[in-house]
């Protein structure tokens, strides 16, 4: 529902919120598969299994918390209450040693935390004055809650656990423990939000009914299937980054390359989560200037920007795995993310109604999240991985390969099948 006076401070409250959100989402998502892999000696199996479980929430969430968000409770105590029950689930992912238990903790942690990153996005555009000039500015503080989780991370890795492989993999469990203890501090200032009650005036009491209705309408229906191929694409990104950073780190052997990535490591830490968060720095650049892009670019033109920099950073990775260039790969994740999953945040919101504001975006969280995210950790570790795996060992241009010609694909059909008007509302 959209207030009629913004709530008192609103643009830093909701800041705040994002920052929490996703510094929890940053402090272990990009070092789960090294630990899986390198610590827990699990197989590319068992380890997509994994990435795929933490997926599943997003599949069942326009169908509870959309619901739930949109027709019967105020938004900031199901973000508080969810948060406060991922806080416990990912606490105890830090020391299980067991496959099927990780897993079936993954699972539930997936139902209870996917979902709040679309309630984050209904949060702030139900509350903010000015979608185009306030979501990009507000939004970005969640990308320095992950940097600012990415680097404490880091330098933890650094500090007390770079003594070797094995060492630096186990390390990687304080991850979970950092997402714990901000999952906590989340809960609790939930409960300060503005409160955003559902909306009295819908004409459908089933709100992802409702919902499924206006997507099927261009541009959503076109914008929701092209999402899922990025979405895959984004997988391989945040599955096989992390370690082949820390690879590339290692493998620059020069003396203005070590002295380069020592650094680096200063600043960052190690285990390529802290080199990682070059790439949310980037991404705050970009969301800066996002609401002067929207007045003089089409949503087409930038949701292709988008498509483009993710083709350019897998070329880069396949085809150029030196420092720098790799530096400059993870440099576009800020385009990539700015100019494609934003601005479609954006564009689903302008195109459907307040009464489905939570829903729709959980919705499109279920593409994203949901469905990209299960067939791409299948996809990138069940097949593309062992296609690119080698007498034992990583085929990185056979690895990276495949998602870069999968974003020229999509960069084609978002050019010939997206409506290019301006803006839709």
């Amino acid at each position: 529902m959209q207030a009629a006076a913004p709530a008192p401070y609103v643009r830093t409250r909701l800041s705040v919120m994002m920052f929490l959100q996703y510094a929890i989402w940053g402090a272990w998502l990009p070092i789960l598969y090294p630990f899986l892999m390198g610590h827990r000696e699990f197989s590319l199996d068992q380890t997509g299994l994994c990435l795929m479980a933490g997926a599943v929430g997003a599949l069942i969430g326009p169908f509870i918390a959309g619901q739930l968000a949109d027709r019967s409770f105020a938004t900031e105590k199901i973000l508080a209450a969810s948060h406060l029950i991922g806080a416990v689930l990912v606490f105890f992912l830090a020391s299980t040693a067991k496959f099927e238990v990780f897993l079936g903790i993954s699972f539930i942690y997936g139902l209870v935390y996917a979902p709040t990153m679309a309630l984050t996005n209904s949060m702030a555009f139900a509350n903010l004055p000015d979608r185009d000039r306030d979501f990009p500015t507000v939004r970005l503080w969640g990308t320095i809650g992950w940097i600012a989780a990415g680097i404490a991370l880091g330098q933890i890795l650094f500090r007390m656990y770079n003594e070797s492989d094995a060492t630096l993999n186990a390390g990687r469990a304080v991850g979970f423990q950092i997402a714990a203890g901000l999952g906590v501090i989340m809960a609790l200032y939930c409960l300060t939000l503005p409160n955003t009650p559902p909306t009295k005036s819908a004409s459908e009491k089933t709100a992802w009914l409702e919902g499924l209705q206006e997507i099927f309408r261009r541009p959503l229906i076109t914008l929701f299937l092209i999402a899922v191929p990025i979405s895959m694409i984004h997988q391989f990104y945040f599955v096989f980054t992390s370690d082949f950073v820390t690879k590339v780190q290692k493998a620059a052997n020069s003396q203005s390359a070590d002295a380069f990535s020592n650094g680096i490591n200063q600043v960052f830490g190690v285990g390529g989560g802290g080199l990682m968060t070059i790439g949310q720095m980037t991404e705050i650049g970009v969301l800066f200037l996002l609401p002067f892009f929207t007045k003089i670019l089409s949503r087409k033109q930038l949701l292709l920007i988008g498509i483009a920099a993710y083709a350019a950073r897998m070329a880069l990775f396949a085809f150029a795995p030196e420092l720098p260039t790799v530096m400059i790969g993870i440099a576009l994740h800020g385009l990539c993310f700015g100019c494609f999953i934003a601005v479609a945040f954006m564009v689903v919101d302008e195109n459907t109604t307040p009464d489905i504001r939570a829903t729709a975006q959980n919705l499109f969280n279920l593409v994203i999240v949901g469905v990209g995210i299960i067939a791409g950790s299948l996809f990138a570790t069940s097949v593309v991985a062992k296609y690119a795996t080698v007498d034992g060992a990583m085929d990185y241009t056979k690895l990276f390969s495949v998602p870069m010609y999968m974003a020229i694909g999509c960069f084609v059909l978002m050019l010939l099948f997206y409506p290019s008007k301006k803006k839709a509302g």
